[in-house]
């Protein structure tokens, strides 16, 4: 079977270093990454998911809120990225956000974020690729149901969160201080995003699961009668 097309945003600056890794992760998840820096060059009808990735802080501007500490801004990447989930949403395209990516999903649909989260919440901070971080999945969900587990070992590099959600999201995940770790979308089309970094922790089973969902989806019939089984494989 043809491996799904996967539009992959990353950042300018360090894009050249983790578009590779995302393209590992959407191979071994059986896709195919195609990597979108230019809004110009998007073609909606030639990809069959999205997967929004990290990188620079998201503009307040765009949630109406003000810049209120310091962050590194990329509003040509903002637009992109904002046109990009809400044409994927008309088309019911699945998608993915990854740090930057579950902020954007969040702000799209009308959620805010808090620009300083761990001032807000008793969270340890941790800067790392590694998987020292502990969240805590919600009962019930699409990410529960297809990690089985209810607790999770996560990487860091975030500074930023959601605050309050978008229209149609729920929590999925939050941390040990109760910052919100993962939101995803409470009905077609699939959408999930995470604020750690999945990409870099390609070697353990949960988390190449992540990309296994998205590819699953993907996949699937989206017509509205269908009702694919979000289930990845064990």
């Amino acid at each position: 079977m043809t491996r799904p097309r996967i539009a992959v945003t990353v950042s300018k600056r360090s894009g050249w270093r983790i578009f590779p890794l995302m393209a590992l992760n959407v191979w071994l998840a059986g896709g195919r990454a195609i990597r979108w820096q230019d809004a110009e060059q998007i073609e909606f009808g030639s990809i069959d998911g999205v997967i929004i990735g990290g990188g620079d802080d998201i503009s307040p501007m765009l949630y109406g809120g003000e810049l209120l500490a310091e962050a590194r801004l990329d509003p040509a990447r903002d637009e992109m990225e904002k046109r990009i989930l809400c044409e994927a949403f008309d088309r019911d395209l699945p998608t993915f956000g990854i740090c930057r990516g579950s902020q954007m999903l969040n702000v799209v649909l009308g959620g805010t974020l808090d620009q300083d989260a761990y001032a807000t919440y008793k969270s340890r901070k941790y800067r790392t690729i590694l998987p020292r971080k502990t969240v805590q999945i919600e009962p019930d969900t699409l990410l529960s149901k297809n990690l089985e587990k209810s607790v999770l070992k996560v990487n860091a590099l975030h500074s930023q969160a959601v605050d309050s959600l978008g229209r149609g999201l729920r929590v999925a995940a939050r941390d040990d201080g109760g910052m919100i770790q993962a939101v995803e979308r409470t009905s077609p089309p699939f959408a999930l995003g995470v604020q750690w970094h999945p990409e870099h922790i390609f070697y353990s089973k949960s988390h190449r699961a992540l990309f296994r969902t998205l590819i699953k989806m993907a996949k699937a019939d989206t017509s509205p009668n269908a009702a694919p089984d979000l289930q990845v494989e064990s």
